[in-house]
């Protein structure tokens, strides 16, 4: 078994590795994500910041695979990242009421022993029913909002939001799993 070494701080990418019995260490990126433009597609924009990530923590290895992620929201043609506070986050929640928007999520795989690099990205459509005021409210005092994508995670009390879900779950979540097995099996001839 190759050695695994994630390049991400995201509770839930972790999460998602131990639930798939994966062994793994955290190597958190340091990289300067503000030097990928964000007016890219947002399927290149995710794959460019998870290739830096992953580039970034690779260079400190002599062997072993390297994944890196980033997961964005698009809504009306905006990427909607991380909220920097609690108001932002209520524009965002009430903005995404009663509407689909998109999730993108990229994915980054290298080899640190070769530098052989691949990326992905996967999409997923989520619906949101209509949100009152009330539910926006109980929600940001939960402080659940904070370092997510969209001010949200659909794993947790938001999940009551979603009306519907077209794609993988697990790419809402942060990091495709059936993606990632199929890039590493594909490209690299391991199987995870």
């Amino acid at each position: 078994m190759h050695k695994l070494i994630l390049a991400s701080a995201s509770p839930r990418r972790q999460e998602l590795m131990q639930n798939l019995g994966l062994t793994f260490t955290v190597d958190v990126s340091g990289a300067d994500e503000s030097a990928i433009p964000q007016d890219l597609p947002p399927a290149l924009y995710v794959q460019e910041l998870a290739a830096l990530k992953c580039a970034s923590v690779a260079s400190g290895y002599k062997s072993g695979l390297v994944i890196g992620a980033d997961t964005v929201v698009l809504f009306n043609g905006q990427i909607l990242g991380k909220p920097i506070d609690s108001a932002d986050a209520r524009h965002t929640l009430s903005s995404l009421s009663g509407h689909t928007h998109a999730v993108y999520t990229g994915i980054a795989v290298c080899d640190a022993a070769t530098g052989k690099m691949v990326t992905a990205a996967e999409c997923t459509r989520v619906t949101f029913g209509k949100l009152s005021d009330a539910e926006i409210d109980a929600y940001i005092a939960s402080g659940e909002y904070a370092d997510k994508a969209g001010s949200y995670g659909v794993q947790g009390r938001a999940g009551r939001f979603v009306s519907h879900i077209e794609g993988d779950f697990f790419n809402v979540v942060g990091l495709p799993v059936y993606r990632l097995k199929c890039l590493i099996r594909d490209e690299f001839e391991i199987l995870i």
